[in-house]
């Protein structure tokens, strides 16, 4: 164990760390997510630290300062008759000093030799059967990169987020199994579930790569620090899988964030203080450093990224350098190595200043077309029957049958700000009900930390992405009968249109109705027809004119971008200045859709309706009414149901408006409205 002491006072801290020797890390025990933790290279830091960790709980624990070691985890199971196996070994791409939660996380290990490996994995034995333990149990490892000196950081003696990564990476289902040992079930009395041969007292092998990503949303707060370090500030996190290591990394950046096609060298300007002090834009710092012909060598004494990794991520921009020289003469080789590399089609054809459906009926046109593959636990040494896929340009074969008749259910993708477990329990109760009616579902999601990715709730699991390329490609390869969207919020919404112009069978509300709803200018238009009434407002063309519309109506105005989620880039402008800054944003937020100002009413009462329609006819509703006047977001707001301050007449508006809208979208399943009153 690292070199640490425990303290309870400032004073003592101070004391502590000189005996350890600076820079030390200090960290709040009984905390969660790396709460009141961070690094000091002096007394003042750490004084400043100290006070504030004090404030979270009363110890506090003084470490000696292993920044830019390797860290390592290991998810161990052990039962009540002491058979011990190892589940998962991960390695964390950033160096120790950033929590686990905000690390770029690989299974299994790619850069620790055969000697480390099993170094660290008697170890992890031998700790869990010295603390006794029964169930899973987490051992979190520091590595020294240049010599096989080693520290344990921490052990978790129980399931934690890891071992939902661990789980769904394996295919190994360790709650399950951590539940049966805890009634003193052996280890070689548990059949794994997966194979229905085997029993669950082995060590599962992996023939693919896996690669956990974290979302932040820091964006959407003001003055907030974009660094990341040994305090936990991601929301959410997504986990990818390919047979190499450069398609799994390149496939988790485009589920991290929709607007992302890839290992983008574009996204970001080359800052050498970024890469020394990670932000959460790390990647794409990385990648534009890289572009701008940064050594390998260089870009490790900045980051203590291991060599192996960066020069993966070479190998992906040298690509890119190629096909944008390529510009439109791809051929079969060429195509096939960038779809090898995690290249999507978007990202080709923007490289070759092409388009996606081009490059996507090259691709078709020249056959090459992704593969599916199981995740069966035994990496195909024994015969298993799984229904747990994913799919790959790094193979020569399927291998499962298509019979078709399928009906894919997309869910939510990445948990972020307004975007949550709702979307996950939808689609977990759309799964049942289709079971129910005898149908056979196919789930697409690639969110470790839900109930719709468990192999077992659906009859076929697609961990991918959820972008138009990859749901069209499953939909062809399972000659599918049709897509639900409806259950997975805003992410799949975006893509209904692209998936319409295919003739994918979308059902539900049809993807025009769903365009016409999300699109600001379609939908305000629609309503002035109707003579519903809303605010005044105009669509966006040109700054001149958009102050023009504000002056005149006067000021508050709202700013609102189309297709978006929990009210991103959505601004209250008070003032000429205000309006020119929040149209920049929004404008960079819906690049490809309108934006529309409207005026923004005061002191007004927020309403909001969900209903269920089919064919357009109400089939049930309900009103909440918001605490809170209109301006603070539903999300943010207290609300109560059935509402408590409105009368009759404004509540048969209400109901008379909600009919006439689903009428008019022709709804057929769930939608939601907010009005002010």
């Amino acid at each position: 164990v690292a070199p640490s002491e425990a303290v309870y006072s400032e004073e003592e801290a101070l004391q502590a760390a000189k005996r350890l020797g600076y820079p030390v890390m200090a960290r709040a025990a009984f905390s969660l997510g790396g709460l009141g933790s961070g690094f000091a290279s002096n007394e003042t830091e750490l004084a400043a630290l100290a006070k504030q960790a004090l404030a979270h709980s009363s110890q506090l624990i003084i470490d000696k300062s292993l920044k830019g070691w390797k860290e390592v985890e290991y998810e161990v199971v052990r039962d009540a008759y002491d058979n011990c196996i190892t589940v998962c070994n991960m390695e964390n791409l950033d160096p120790l000093g950033i929590h686990t939660g905000e690390s770029i996380v690989v299974a299994p290990s790619q850069t620790l030799t055969n000697r480390e490996y099993n170094m660290l994995r008697t170890t992890a034995i031998k700790v869990i059967r010295h603390f006794g333990v029964v169930g899973e149990c987490n051992i979190q490892y520091a590595l020294n990169p240049h010599s096989e000196e080693y520290f344990i950081i921490e052990v978790n003696a129980r399931l934690s987020r890891s071992s939902a990564l661990a789980s769904k990476a394996t295919g190994y289902p360790l709650a399950y199994v951590a539940a049966k040992l805890s009634l003193g079930i052996p280890l070689t009395d548990i059949k794994n579930s997966v194979t229905g041969v085997t029993t669950a007292c082995f060590e599962p092998s992996l023939d693919y790569c896996v690669v956990k990503s974290p979302r932040w949303d820091l964006t959407k707060f003001t003055r907030v620090s974009k660094n990341i370090g040994s305090s936990m500030k991601s929301v959410g996190e997504v986990m990818a899988i390919g047979r190499s290591f450069e398609e799994a990394f390149q496939k988790a950046l485009r589920m991290v964030d929709g607007a992302v096609d890839g290992f983008d060298p574009y996204q970001q300007p080359v800052q050498e203080d970024e890469l020394v002090k990670p932000t959460d834009k790390r990647p794409f710092v990385l990648a534009a450093a890289l572009k701008a012909r940064y050594s390998v060598d260089a870009l490790h004494d900045l980051t203590k990224i291991d060599k192996w990794f960066l020069s993966k991520m070479q190998r992906i921009i040298e690509f890119q350098c190629v096909l944008e020289e390529m510009s439109n003469a791809l051929d079969a080789g060429q195509l096939l190595t960038a779809k090898q590399l995690g290249f999507s089609d978007k990202q080709i054809a923007t490289a070759t200043k092409s388009t996606e459906l081009a490059v996507r009926k090259l691709r078709q046109e020249l056959g090459i077309t992704p593969w599916v593959k199981q995740i069966d636990t035994v990496a195909g040494e024994w015969p298993a029957t799984t229904n747990y896929l994913y799919t790959t340009y790094n193979a020569l074969e399927h291998d499962i049958d298509f019979p078709g008749g399928h009906i894919i259910v997309v869910g939510s993708g990445v948990y972020r700000i307004g975007s949550s477990v709702e979307f996950d329990w939808c689609a977990v109760g759309c799964l049942r009900e289709l079971r129910n009616l005898g149908k056979s579902s196919v789930m697409i999601n690639y969110n470790p930390e839900t109930v719709s990715t468990d192999y077992d709730m659906c009859d076929r699991l697609y961990f991918d992405e959820i972008s138009f390329e990859v749901v069209m490609d499953i939909y062809e390869l399972e000659h599918s009968e049709g897509i639900i969207l409806s259950m997975g919020g805003q992410l799949p919404n975006n893509i209904a249109m692209d998936l319409h112009r295919q003739q994918a069978k979308v059902l539900g509300t049809s993807p025009e109705s769903i365009d016409t709803a999300e699109n600001r200018f379609k939908f305000s238009r629609m309503l002035d027809r109707k003579g519903i009434l809303q605010p005044r407002w105009k669509e966006l063309t040109n700054l001149k004119s958009a102050i023009g519309f504000c002056e005149e109506v006067g000021y508050p105005c709202l700013v609102r971008p189309s297709y978006v989620l929990s009210g991103a880039a959505m601004n209250v402008a008070y003032s000429n200045q205000d309006l020119e800054a929040y149209l920049n944003a929004a404008s960079l937020v819906s690049k490809e859709h309108p934006v529309v100002i409207s005026k923004f009413l005061t002191e007004a009462k927020e309403i909001d309706v969900d209903a269920v329609a089919a064919d357009g006819e109400i089939l049930c509703m309900a009103v909440s009414e918001h605490v809170e006047n209109a301006g603070v977001h539903s999300g943010d707001a207290t609300l109560v149901t059935p509402p408590q301050d409105l009368n009759a007449e404004t509540l048969d508006n209400i109901k008379r408006i909600t009919r006439d809208l689903a009428s008019l979208l022709d709804v057929t399943g769930p939608f939601n409205m907010q009005l002010i009153a």
